[in-house]
């Protein structure tokens, strides 16, 4: 069983951390990974940098750009990961856009991921039918969940195509919105949240975007299995390096 379907049978609500490899420094990849297992965190998401992020707000856009400028690239990342399974065990996803894994060979980027100890990618720009007809099964063959994300404007069909295709969880996007652009959930988010809650998909969801501290990670869990927290992550790592991941878990649970 692949690592993150193991993760999300715990009887727990899953932390998920995001950022951008290669950021603050080139070479702090691992070492984020590391602190962020020993302190807590149940799933992380690994950002592969691109230089045209359309789903992300300024902080991440701004900390993808830096790692860009370190001298990040697609085999840098897989060379940084090459033994992280000797240290790590909690799953770990690979969060990009499509056109860096096109470049480099979408049979031959899933191979590498699945070499590595990668557990799952998240493509914002692969749209879910272009990977059902074309792509699943190099994915599956590689071990490799792919996530897709939903949003409060996704239908009812769509959401119902997208659990059929899915295994892992269902990235839920808490509102139509860049990331690092909420402040809190209102009514809107929480209709939305008990909607989806209601429709009993097979797939778990996690629901990022907005999530930036244990108010908002405790409202978010209130009705999906999980949150991820990226913004408010990189901007602790941009204000103090990597020397207080400790002190930023704790403050979320």
């Amino acid at each position: 069983m692949n690592r993150i379907e193991q993760k999300l049978q715990e009887d727990k609500k899953i932390l998920s951390i995001y950022f951008s490899a290669g950021y603050p420094n080139l070479n702090d990849t691992v070492q984020i990974i590391q602190d962020l297992e020993k302190n807590g965190v149940d799933m992380i998401e690994i950002g592969l940098p691109f230089s045209d992020p359309l789903a992300d707000g300024p902080t991440i856009q701004e900390s993808s750009t830096a790692a860009l400028h370190n001298g990040m690239t697609t085999q840098t990342l897989f060379n940084q990961l090459s033994t992280i399974r000797e240290s790590v065990t909690i799953p770990l996803i690979i969060m990009g856009y499509f056109n860096p894994m096109l470049q480099y060979g979408i049979e031959a980027f899933c191979k590498k991921c699945a070499e590595i100890g990668i557990d799952g990618l998240i493509i914002p720009d692969l749209p879910v039918d272009v990977y059902a007809e074309k792509y699943k099964p190099t994915f599956e063959k590689y071990g490799l969940i792919n996530v897709f994300l939903i949003t409060p404007q996704t239908s009812d069909a769509r959401i119902g195509f997208i659990d059929s295709v899915s295994n892992g969880f269902i990235y839920m996007v808490s509102s139509a919105s860049v990331t690092g652009s909420q402040t809190g959930f209102g009514d809107t988010q929480a209709d939305y949240f008990k909607r989806i809650a209601n429709m009993n998909l097979k797939n778990p969801q996690v629901i990022g975007f907005g999530i930036n501290n244990s108010e908002t990670f405790n409202q978010a869990t209130q009705y999906a299995k999980g949150a991820i927290i990226g913004s408010a992550f990189i901007q602790d790592l941009t204000k103090n390096g990597t020397g207080k991941i400790s002190e930023f878990v704790k403050a979320i649970r």
